[in-house]
């Protein structure tokens, strides 16, 4: 049996390298349809100050951009030195997706954005402001590749289990693209993007303001990413609950956890505003329930049921016990191929082989698994309640700070009399906000999903490489000083580009606004 202490570190591996990169990733996203959106405003208007604000921004999406590729591809090659049996067993479904976005990200999406930064003196106003457009869709486009991937670790749908190849194999590729996981997240995870480059931009323009440098720059960029902040957190909020439904038929055990229902209670079910969950109590306590609001949210109903841990673990033990034969007919199957009693009984309960699998971390063989360790099994089924409990609410608790620190931002900026000081300082305060919800939200999502690294499929613990512990002690420490250094790095550049400022061209205005002028006059 695998090492417990090689999965552990395989996973803490992968978790520092996921969170380290995912903090450049939101920032791109946001920043990208930032600067289609000035830049459209320069080529109506003809106003330089806007073509001034997407190069000085631009700067600064660059600086993120190149870092968040560097990041990215030590993950790639991550799957194949920790992963390698996952790697094996779901490189068929798996890999198309990191194909194509590979593909995206590399040629579309690294073409369009050396065109924004080169292009500026070759292209026509009109033609940068498609270039730029193109930048932010190839930007969305290959983060939609990346989420399809892991939302289909989350409902693995569009693919079954080959007991010839045993492997996991395609069935439905447009199942797979389509899958309602995996577009919940894109859109909440792009919403989230955008708050990031949003909150960015009010922050850096807020410190110009309270320093009283390069006002009018400052003045537009704090508006319009006022404006859009308040959209984007909208669209978060909106769409994360969107997210969350998409769960209720997919990943109960994770609902139920980022609840911390134990119990299942009468429909529609209480949403649970405080507690203290306990795993060695099973039960949450000085819980502060607000009556039917998890039950419409989770349900958009009145009348159903949302399942607790208790009744969860109780299927999960059932699906153990009837995953044994689809495992006994997979035994028996690989001794003879063409056995068509094991292969009936195989297709019959081939679903729950995975579940079957959960008995490996007890025993070699679980047909010889014993009714406690099948208990055991069923409740390993049970994330860390309390980990997935606290961390959801402080995701809540971010987004609705940040749409108050829009709104607040849009309000005053919209008044005839000066914005107060304080706005700003509120301003900078709030920098560090959407970036903590990110991360947590990554963390609610992927650590929510344990024991699985495929939901219901395939446990973590089985799917890691046969590394040595040492080798991954050395792995980890390198990567940790490298991004260490990496992150020094960007932050430097990035204070350095904003102490620098902007740099302010002559009043040139572009041909498709003269002919608006021309026509208004």
């Amino acid at each position: 049996m695998t090492s417990p202490l090689l999965v552990e570190l395989s996973r803490l591996q992968f978790a520092l390298t996921a969170m380290y990169h995912f903090l450049f990733v939101p920032l791109t996203l946001g920043l990208s349809v930032m600067l289609a959106m000035m830049e459209t405003v320069y080529v109506m208007t003809g106003r330089t100050i806007w073509r001034d604000m997407v190069k000085f921004w631009g700067v600064l999406f660059g600086i993120n951009f190149a870092l968040g590729v560097a990041t990215g591809i030590t993950m790639e090659f991550e799957f194949g030195m920790n992963w390698a049996y996952y790697s094996h067993y779901v490189g068929d479904v798996f890999g198309a997706p990191l194909a194509i976005e590979g593909l995206m990200a590399f040629f579309l999406e690294a073409t369009f954005v050396g065109l924004f930064f080169f292009g500026w003196d070759k292209l026509s106003a009109r033609g940068h402001l498609a270039v730029t457009w193109l930048t932010a869709l190839g930007t969305n486009f290959s983060a939609l590749w990346i989420l399809v991937a892991n939302g289909w670790m989350q409902n693995p749908v569009g693919s079954a289990f080959n007991p010839d190849t045993m492997r996991m194999e395609v069935t439905d590729f447009m199942a797979v693209i389509f899958n309602p996981v995996a577009q919940a997240k894109f859109v909440h995870t792009v919403s989230a993007g955008y708050v990031c480059g949003a909150v960015f931009v009010l922050g850096v323009s807020a410190f110009y303001m309270l320093r009283g440098r390069h006002i009018e720059l400052a003045k537009r960029s704090f508006v319009i990413a006022a404006a859009f902040g308040i959209a984007s957190s909208l669209s978060v909020i909106v769409l994360g609950d969107e997210s969350g439904y998409a769960i209720t038929d997919n990943q109960k055990m994770k609902l139920a956890a980022m609840e911390a229902m134990w119990e299942t209670e009468p429909a529609p079910a209480s949403f649970t505003a405080f507690g203290i969950p306990s795993m060695n109590d099973r039960t949450t306590h000085f819980g502060i329930h607000i009556p039917w609001v998890m039950g419409i949210i989770g349900t958009r109903s009145i009348d159903k049921e949302i399942p607790g841990i208790f009744e969860l673990v109780q299927k999960a033990e059932g699906r153990i016990r009837n995953g044994l034969t689809a495992y006994d007919a997979l035994e028996k199957l690989k001794v003879n191929h063409g056995d068509a009693v094991a292969r009936a009984s195989f297709d019959a309960t081939s679903k729950d082989l995975g579940h079957a699998l959960l008995l490996k971390r007890y025993i070699e063989d679980p047909r010889l698994a014993s009714d406690d360790q099948i208990k055991q099994a069923a409740w390993s089924t049970v994330p860390e309640v309390p980990a997935i409990f606290f961390t959801f609410r402080l995701m809540v608790l971010c987004a609705f700070l940040l749409l108050a620190v829009f709104t607040i931002s849009l309000w005053h900026t919209m008044r005839e009399t000066p914005a107060p000081r304080w706005l700003f300082g509120m301003a900078l305060f709030a920098m560090p906000l959407p970036w903590v919800a990110a991360e947590v939200g990554w963390f609610v999502a992927e650590f929510g999903r344990q024991p699985w690294i495929i939901e219901g499929t395939l446990p973590t613990f089985l799917a890691t490489s046969e590394l040595g512990i040492p080798n991954l002690l050395i792995t980890i420490f390198g990567f940790t000083v490298v991004y260490g250094v990496l992150a020094v790095i960007e932050v430097r550049l990035m204070l350095q580009a904003i102490a620098k400022g902007p740099v302010l061209s002559a009043e040139v205005v572009p041909p498709v606004a003269r002919v608006r002028l021309a026509a208004a006059q």
